[in-house]
């Protein structure tokens, strides 16, 4: 048995990641639009961080790693977006939201990372 070019696992797992991203933001855009504060950005970036925490943490191989972590998560994950979203929020006059904008980010992303290792502490 031969094993998967990593380019095809990236490719696979970036195309479920991108169509996963693009559902997020669009469900949660529905449900939070009018609201200064990008939900989609945010929910994709902590997910996602989960989501490469967890498969990391689990000791997951090469070719998972792959596809999950550098196609899925590499895919689903925004740091541009989050990025341009704190810049307009600061351009905007709004300072206050887009420092709470980034403080969140990082640290919603660092808390998916933690849940994810105490999570696969509990799995393994």
């Amino acid at each position: 048995m031969t094993s998967a070019d990593p380019v095809y696992l990236v490719g696979a797992g970036a195309s479920v990641g991108a169509v996963l991203r693009y559902a997020t933001s669009r469900f949660l855009k529905g449900v939070t639009q009018g609201r200064r504060f990008t939900y989609g950005t945010f929910a994709v970036n902590v997910v996602g961080s989960f989501a490469l925490g967890l498969v990391t943490v689990l000791g997951a191989g090469d070719a998972a790693l792959l596809a999950i972590g550098t196609g899925a998560c590499g895919s689903y994950t925004t740091f541009s977006s989050f990025s341009v979203d704190t810049v307009r929020l600061w351009e905007a006059g709004d300072r206050l939201l887009a420092g709470w904008y980034a403080a969140a980010n990082l640290l919603g992303a660092l808390s998916g990372i933690g849940a994810a290792a105490v999570i696969a502490g509990l799995v393994v």
